[in-house]
């Protein structure tokens, strides 16, 4: 029971971003033609992998120790797995496990550093700073709170896999991390949305608890447009190739999201299905982004 406690506590269902994340840093490299050795690119996903299960496991964690698992409402993208309600006494072995997947990211760290020198301490010690801090500190800090995953996501994890395999930082891994910034901040940001009154209830503070649900809806709208925008500017401006327009095939979804979504803010059903097509158009986008890097 304990293994599947842990196991769930992971979040499985959302671990694909970080694989998807690892990809568009290697799309980078690979538009670099610098040589990508097995071993290093098996490394980096190993390491992007471990480092999302540590931040959910730290995470899953936190929530049942503050009481949050106990009255919020769980929905498929937010609320928590419910893993350590069912069974709490997994939840030491819930924290052992996030301590030991951190570990392993710390190891897997320290032999790119041997390659790459400080660039990858920089890169490496605030996205272990961000995994450790942002359940218990980050949520209590608004802006913070919404772009902290958008910079694990992004530019941690993406340039870090670039650094991490010899490529050297340019404007197309600024553009292309920033799409991830943006992308992966209005899906957190989103996601919060139905879990504001069991968030205040235990002193969080971000976006939707401080501007309300119509003022962070906004933000939401910004932050999905404003990647696509940023998408059109790299490539018109040259710094990154034709193929990336593919990642505009999901533009539709995105525009179906910003229509429907103050009519979902009163009604939770429709909220529920808005969730599901966001995690749906953030993946595929992120997914066509780096086909379209590759086919480059």
């Amino acid at each position: 029971m304990s293994t599947i406690a842990i196991a769930r506590a992971t979040r499985p269902n959302f671990l694909v971003l970080a694989p998807l994340c690892v990809l568009l840093g290697l799309g980078l490299v690979a538009l670099q033609a610098v040589n990508l050795p097995a071993l290093d690119i098996v490394l980096v996903l190993i390491g992007g992998l471990l480092a999302h299960a540590a931040v959910n496991l730290l995470n899953e964690y936190e929530d049942f120790r503050s009481g949050l698992d106990l009255i919020t409402r769980r929905t498929p993208f937010s609320g928590g797995s419910g893993a350590l309600p069912e069974t709490p006494s997994a939840a030491p072995l819930v924290r052992v496990a996030a301590l030991l997947t951190l570990t392993g990211v710390a190891a897997i760290g320290a032999y790119f550093l041997s390659l790459r020198g400080w660039p990858m301490l920089v890169i490496g010690l605030s996205g272990v700073g961000l995994v450790v801090a942002y359940t218990r500190w980050i949520t209590r800090l608004p802006w913070l709170c919404l772009l902290a995953p958008g910079l694990g996501f992004g530019p941690v994890m993406v340039l870090g896999t670039l650094v991490a395999l010899g490529g050297r930082i340019d404007v197309a891994s600024l553009i292309v991390s920033g799409v991830s910034l943006l992308l992966v901040s209005e899906l957190l940001l989103l996601n919060q949305f139905p879990d504001v009154e069991a968030d205040r209830w235990i002193g969080r503070r971000h976006l939707p608890i401080v501007l309300g649900l119509h003022g962070a809806s906004r933000i939401v709208v910004a932050l999905l447009l404003g990647a696509y925008a940023l998408i059109a500017l790299g490539q018109v401006s040259g710094a990154l190739p034709a193929g990336v327009w593919l990642a505009w095939l999901t533009l539709p979804a995105a525009l179906w999201i910003v229509r429907r979504l103050p009519e979902a803010l009163e009604a939770p059903e429709l909220l529920l299905r808005l969730l599901g097509v966001n995690v749906a158009t953030l993946l595929a986008t992120l997914a066509l982004l780096g086909v379209g890097l590759w086919l480059a």
